[in-house]
């Protein structure tokens, strides 16, 4: 029953489509972003073009997943405590297709189909596959309910390249550990 358009903080995970490792490698605990990577990177940045009430936060392309923080601004107050005095007007999608239906304007889920369908049609000119599918259908959100919460994911997002060897979504990992929250430890 929460309302994804109301202002707030976000802590979203997309993942390519069976888990390819197209965006990049990790090295040594650094990410090296393929050009597909450069590209998502980009298209993650320019969510504020199409969507000008979110403010964006950290961001990390892994090799097969993105993980990164946005908040989407309104007035009131948001969790921060810092005044938004602007009135809020979203945009309905800033992609040539319609939300899909039921997707709330200006919502977290508009916002992230707006991402995912402009890299994927990006991304898929390129490779010559279209059509094709480039993201995991969902995507993981968390909302962020205060400042320690926050800089506990921005940790996590941050230093997750010097996990990647241990990290659930690595093909490359053979043993499967339950999924968790790490930043919640």
């Amino acid at each position: 029953g929460y309302n994804y358009a109301q202002p707030g903080a976000y802590f979203v995970t997309i993942c390519v489509h069976e888990r390819a490792c197209i965006l990049g490698v990790v090295t040594n605990g650094t990410v090296a972003p393929s050009w597909y990577g450069s590209l998502v990177e980009r298209d993650w940045r320019n969510i504020q073009r199409h969507f000008p009430e979110v403010e964006l936060d950290v961001l990390t392309i892994m090799p097969n997943h993105v993980h990164g923080i946005l908040r989407v601004l309104g007035k009131g107050e948001a969790f921060s405590g810092q005044k938004q005095t602007a009135q809020v007007t979203f945009r309905e999608n800033a992609s040539p297709l319609r939300p899909a239906s039921g997707t709330q304007g200006g919502s977290l889920a508009a916002i992230i189909q707006n991402f995912k369908s402009i890299s994927t049609r990006k991304i898929n000119r390129i490779r010559s596959t279209s059509g094709a599918p480039l993201w995991q259908r969902d995507y993981y959100e968390h909302i962020i309910r205060d400042e320690d919460e926050l800089a506990r994911i921005r940790t996590y997002i941050v230093n997750n390249p010097l996990q990647w060897e241990l990290d659930r979504e690595n093909p490359a990992v053979t043993v499967r550990k339950k999924p968790t929250e790490p930043w919640q430890v």
